[in-house]
């Protein structure tokens, strides 16, 4: 079946997008509102783009109840730093329930019983049973399409990775354990997909 999008509408192109580029990781963002408190949001148009700098980009939409900004960008372009998690199976009710539309300044952990911690690198804290947290600050901001979506460029100045999933490998270097981090990955609709197998393909030499 070849599907066309040249009279799609952004609606069934999105519904089209999300179940075919599968899966997907998602950036947990954390900000800093503006009393203080905390916002925590799910974006799964997401993905690091380059190493030097190390940069991460994720999308975010407008709010579908009246079109402004999303807390996050807000709250990024107000204050520059913010965290991304990578959430495990065990947070994923919790990550999709951060999902929802809030007043502007209402923190989604309140209701959640979310623990936070102290990041090193951050002035934020991140989620303590998060197993991946980037510490970044906003190296820029872009606007694309006709919504528009903001495409929000993040500078990694650390990462948090739980001990379980590291160690050295037999010439000494750092070795993250994929399957111990048993990350979570979007799927289309309200599906998600969890480690199974692993693939070892040997790259070209």
């Amino acid at each position: 079946m070849f599907i066309d999008f040249e009279n799609m509408d952004a609606t069934e192109a999105y519904h089209i997008l999300t179940q075919t580029v599968v899966p997907r990781p998602v950036a947990w963002v954390l900000s800093e509102n503006p009393d203080g408190d905390y916002n925590l949001a799910p974006f799964s148009f997401f993905t690091p783009i380059t190493s030097n700098p190390p940069l991460l980009m994720f999308s975010v939409g407008r709010k579908p109840t009246d079109n402004a900004f999303k807390d996050t960008r807000v709250n990024i372009e107000a204050r520059k730093d913010f965290v991304v998690h990578i959430a495990h199976r065990e947070l994923a009710s919790a990550m999709t329930a951060t999902s929802r539309t809030l007043p502007h300044g209402e923190s989604e952990l309140a209701d959640l019983g979310l623990e936070l911690t102290p990041m090193e690198g951050s002035r934020l804290p991140r989620l303590t049973d998060c197993h991946v947290a980037f510490a970044c600050e906003l190296y820029d901001i872009k606007e694309i399409g006709a919504a528009p979506q903001t495409l929000v460029f993040g500078l990694v100045k650390g990462v948090y990775v739980s001990d379980q999933a590291t160690h050295l490998d037999d010439k000494g270097r750092l070795k993250i354990d994929a399957a111990a981090l048993d990350s979570i990955g979007r799927l289309g609709g309200s599906e998600y997909v969890t480690f199974g197998d692993i693939l070892k393909v040997p790259r070209p030499s």
